[in-house]
């Protein structure tokens, strides 16, 4: 194993009964057998490869995978819901009438309906989808520390970084926002952690919507040239060398900001690279006039000019958390942008010729309970998900995994989060297991513990 060192609104929602959290933490819930589990398909060596740069679709609050991208139109009225599946472009494969136009694209993107994992509530359910590992404890009113394991993206970046990054556009990007159960609970994992703030992501914490979209991380100060800051960076250095000596993490923490700081005030191509002024107004129209439509393009611009990871989060908080009226809800609000959005987004990139080299993901915090609730609504369930993969060389046209006749449990090809980053590290060539990163109590631990999804390939 190769080592290398590293240093809204609020809205809380807790829906689970002990006896659901105990119904999922076994294999029995899965309906699987240990023998099942070891007879499941483990790819030994690096596949993949084509990727140069990853696009995270993540809609916060977790979108219904059984209103969506797995339908059970058999099941009973409760189960099934209101909407009704849809032939594909790729004979046996359906999905929602909701989605006409990903409908006529699916042989370029893959579903995996077999998605799991065990934790219920938003912040970890993320923490978990993101970092492939559960956090320590199920809840919501969590927060980032630097202790926290390192997201996929945090590793994207910080493997860019480790290799030269050429760009002066950052490695790993969020936009407009990060993920989050609110503005008061921000999830763990999605920045440096025990990694160390040098591998934080940029945050736009702006809506790339507005008519004055800026970024006040790349505005400078009235009145100050580039030759000033310059001026100004030297003498700070002067300053700090003449200060009492201060705490060593400290001062590291504070020179990587203000060389993360300097560097993108300063850099034109990093200007250049957020100004969607640029685009043509017939392109911006094309993703959509919303902010998840101009945060997809604004992604395809970042890779373009160098990110490694971008990450679009699609929400305003957990905008997807359909405990009330999901039906109506996903039809007017909240899939008619996402999938116009994702529309564009596969499709410039292919005219682009950027398609084969750029992973794209969409995926949420977890499924949706199959039995609709009093209210209209479906709650939180993590046995089961679906989520969706394009381009950067993973085949699409294809469905991975099979859920039981009410999308409750995996019954084929049980997926967990570690399994999709290890897929994703695989489609940008490197093995997930031959190469790790050091915790903060000194362990060596590898980019994913799971396993590549070797059929995506």
């Amino acid at each position: 194993m190769i080592s290398l060192e590293c240093g809204g609104k609020t809205r809380l929602c807790d829906s689970w009964t002990r006896r659901e959290i105990l119904r999922v933490g076994g294999l029995s819930a899965l309906g699987l057998t240990l023998s099942d589990c070891l007879r499941a398909p483990v790819a030994a060596a690096p596949i993949g490869g084509k990727a140069k740069s990853v696009i995270l679709i993540f809609n916060c609050g977790a979108p219904s995978h059984i209103d969506l991208w797995d339908m059970k139109p058999d099941a009973a009225p409760e189960i099934r819901g209101q909407f009704k599946p849809i032939p594909t472009n790729v004979d046996g494969i359906r999905i929602c009438e909701l989605m006409p136009e990903l409908a006529k694209r699916a042989d370029r993107y893959a579903i995996v309906r077999s998605v799991h994992h065990t934790q219920t509530q938003h912040n970890s359910g993320m923490y978990y989808s993101i970092v492939g590992r559960p956090y320590p404890v199920d809840s919501t009113l969590i927060n980032p520390t630097r202790s926290d394991y390192p997201s996929f993206g945090t590793l994207v970046g910080w493997l860019a970084q480790r290799q030269g990054h050429p760009s002066a556009v950052p490695p790993y990007v969020i936009t407009p926002a990060p993920h989050c159960d609110s503005t008061v609970y921000i999830t763990p994992g999605q920045y440096g952690g025990m990694l160390g703030s040098r591998y934080d992501p940029f945050v736009l914490n702006s809506d790339p919507n507005k008519k004055d979209f800026k970024i006040p991380a790349l505005e400078p100060v009235a009145g100050v040239t580039v030759d000033r800051l310059q001026k100004r960076a030297l003498l700070l250095q002067a300053v700090d060398s003449l200060l009492p000596g201060m705490d060593a993490q400290a001062a590291r923490e504070v020179d990587t900001a203000r060389q993360k700081a300097f560097a993108l005030v300063t850099s034109p191509q990093v200007r250049k690279a957020f100004d969607l002024s640029q685009e043509p107004d017939k392109v911006r129209d094309r993703y959509g006039r919303h902010t998840w439509g101009q945060s997809h393009l604004l992604a395809r611009r970042l890779v373009e000019a160098g990110s490694r990871m971008v990450t679009t989060v699609n929400g305003q908080s957990i905008i997807w958390d359909t405990h009330q009226n999901n039906f109506p809800r996903l039809k007017d609000t909240l899939v008619p942008p996402m999938e116009k959005a994702f529309c564009a987004l596969m499709d410039d990139l292919q005219e682009r010729g950027l398609l084969d080299s750029t992973l794209v993901i969409w995926m949420g915090d977890f499924g949706r309970t199959p039995k609709i609730n009093n209210d209209g609504g479906r709650d939180h369930w993590p046995p089961c998900n679906s989520i969706v993969l394009a381009g950067g060389g993973i085949r699409g046209g294809q469905v991975v995994g099979e859920s039981d006749s009410i999308g409750a449990y995996p019954i084929t090809r049980p997926i967990t989060p570690a399994d999709v980053h290890a897929t994703v590290f695989a489609a940008l060539g490197y093995d997930p297991h031959a190469v790790s990163y050091t915790s903060h109590d000194g362990r060596p631990l590898p980019l994913s513990e799971g396993s590549p999804i070797h059929e995506l390939f």
